[in-house]
């Protein structure tokens, strides 16, 4: 796939407006040229975000209140192993929480990282925001000022996941003193196959446009399953993770957080629209350069292509939207003129390729 330059963007947008095949309703706008309703877009995991999202923001709710409700839903839920309560915790069992949060109308931005005991970090990510002079606060601090504002703190590690990280710990090596349930005499063998170790990079991300032209973004995580402790990803990252520019429009990430922070993946997306790319190829445009700036042998497969996904979403100003990905197969949630449903991701290479 090819991504397009700003005039080669312009170009194919004038061509198809000609032909009658580019209508404004195809941008999320009506034939005046005004947001058709709010729109949200989020990763997969997110249509109960977007529907929240889009539901609080014609109550009149603030944009970025309306986004950190609607991934509160999946940072509470303990079935999403990827986020909030219930996610893969670190290579210690412990869960540790990465969350962001920018505010289109006021340039503003929160965030906290490795954070314990909280379900909900986007809510402190908010709180850094609005309440301190700082832009992030980490580990035992973030911590401490959460407990300041009164968050209930909780165990996050379920016992699904408790289960999943001794799978992964018994595993890990056969040199070790821990020992699976396949070599000990006892217990069921089949519970602790490899392949029913869930692994993930986990993450939401969701951003919302309002009809009054207001943005805002949140990207929430429990991070890389059985990580280093402290490990930081993306997520927590203003630029990487996410960006909103409330003139340009919002960009999010999930996938190999590291990969995302050595291009500043969001803040690349968004500058590229800001050049007049659409969001879909704006998307491919950060995907190319994470291809681009993998040189690592340990990252790559036999044929050179990464060994791992990433995947950018993207909303612009005028109500456009997409993502993309590196392999095929992925998919975004969308709320738009109306409709909640999950799209197809473009891509840089196919899965079976």
């Amino acid at each position: 796939m090819a991504t397009l330059n700003r005039r080669d963007f312009i170009s194919s947008a004038a061509v198809s407006a000609a032909l009658g095949t580019l209508t404004p309703t195809s941008f999320g706008i009506d034939e005046e040229g005004t947001i058709d309703g709010p729109i949200a877009i989020s990763s997969a995991n997110g249509l109960r975000a977007t529907a929240k999202a889009v539901d609080l923001v014609k109550q009149g709710a603030d944009t970025l209140d309306a986004v950190i409700a609607g991934v509160n839903i999946v940072e509470e839920d303990p079935e999403d192993m990827s986020v909030g309560y219930g996610g893969i915790p670190n290579e210690d069992g412990i869960v540790e929480l990465d969350s962001c949060v920018m505010h289109g109308p006021t340039c503003e931005a929160g965030a906290v990282a490795a954070l314990r005991n909280i379900k909900t970090p986007s809510r402190v990510a908010q709180l850094v925001m609005q309440r301190t002079d700082h832009v992030m606060l980490v580990g035992e601090g973030a911590l401490r000022f959460a407990r300041a504002h009164g968050l209930k703190e909780t165990n996050l590690l379920t016992d699904k996941a408790r289960q999943a990280w001794l799978r992964w710990k018994e595993n890990l090596s056969d040199t070790d003193d821990w020992v699976p349930a396949s070599q000990s005499g006892f217990g069921d063998a089949r519970s602790d196959a490899t392949t029913n170790i869930p692994f993930t990079y986990g993450t939401i991300t969701c951003s919302i446009l309002a009809p009054n032209g207001q943005m805002s973004g949140v990207t929430t995580t429990s991070g890389l399953s059985y990580k280093i402790p402290g490990r930081i990803g993306d997520s927590p990252i203003i630029g990487a993770g996410l960006f909103v520019d409330n003139e340009v429009g919002a960009a999010g990430a999930t996938g190999r957080g590291e990969a995302v922070i050595k291009i500043c993946g969001s803040h690349t997306v968004v500058e590229a629209m800001r050049h007049g790319i659409s969001p879909q190829q704006a998307c491919l445009h950060a995907i190319k350069r994470i291809d681009q700036t993998t040189k690592i042998a340990r990252l790559r497969r036999k044929d050179g292509r990464p060994n791992f996904d990433v995947k950018m979403y993207a909303l612009s100003k005028d109500g456009r939207f997409g993502a993309a990905s590196i392999w095929s197969g992925g998919k975004f949630a969308v709320y738009e003129g109306g409709r909640n449903r999950l799209e197809d991701c473009a891509f840089l290479y196919e899965r079976n390729s």
